[in-house]
């Protein structure tokens, strides 16, 4: 702001406001900031778990199939596959967490009792059942972890953007506003004292 600008003090009333106002979002956005981070790493907990029960079941169905493998042979297992009709289903929907909307995913997917899988079951074996099942497990394991992993990316978004949304604040809006209220106080203290000194020589001429 210029020396030749004279401010008034309705001026510096409204800029106090708005540092009140900029103090208080500030406040708002690191409680908010905070409380992502937390939930951030709780989904993180979660996430790590779900990789690890993945793996595990993901090895048992490899262990499984090479069983089976070994039992029957690898075409008689692909045509059971194939006859396999019904494919997962799931439905997306969302949830809020600290007002970052994350995908919910629903499925109707579950471990089925062998008569449910659609191959016959004189052609099945122990070991064939035992692998579809094992499977089943991991298809259940990747739909709960792409939900976990797409909420993580989404905390990490958000979490991110506030951050810089609170470094702004902290760091370049509120100290300009700081700066500007100290150079309107100062310079409504001149222009009072340059008043009280004309006032004070016109009292003299009269």
């Amino acid at each position: 702001m210029s020396q030749d600008v004279k401010p008034t003090r309705s001026e510096l009333q409204k800029l106090k406001q708005r540092i009140k106002l900029a103090n208080s979002g500030y406040n708002l956005l690191k409680k908010k900031r905070d409380g992502l981070i937390m939930d951030f790493f709780e989904v993180l907990k979660e996430a790590k778990t779900l990789r690890q029960d993945m793996t595990d079941e993901y090895i048992d169905a490899l262990q499984k199939i090479n069983v089976a493998r070994v039992l029957e042979t690898d075409q008689k297992l692909k045509s059971m596959a194939m006859a396999v009709k019904e494919q997962p289903r799931v439905a997306l929907d969302t949830k809020n967490i600290m007002g970052v909307v994350v995908p919910k995913i629903e499925s109707e997917h579950k471990t089925k009792h062998f008569l449910e899988r659609g191959y016959g079951t004189i052609d099945s074996s122990a070991a064939i059942d035992e692998s579809a099942e094992a499977y089943e497990k991991v298809v259940e394991k990747i739909i709960k972890a792409a939900e976990v992993e797409t909420a993580l990316k989404k905390l990490l978004i958000e979490i991110e953007k506030t951050k810089r949304r609170v470094n702004a604040l902290e760091f370049s809006v509120i100290p300009k506003l700081e700066e500007l209220k100290k150079f309107i106080t100062m310079r409504l203290e001149e222009m009072e004292r340059e008043s009280t000194f004309r006032m004070k020589r016109i009292k003299q001429k009269n």
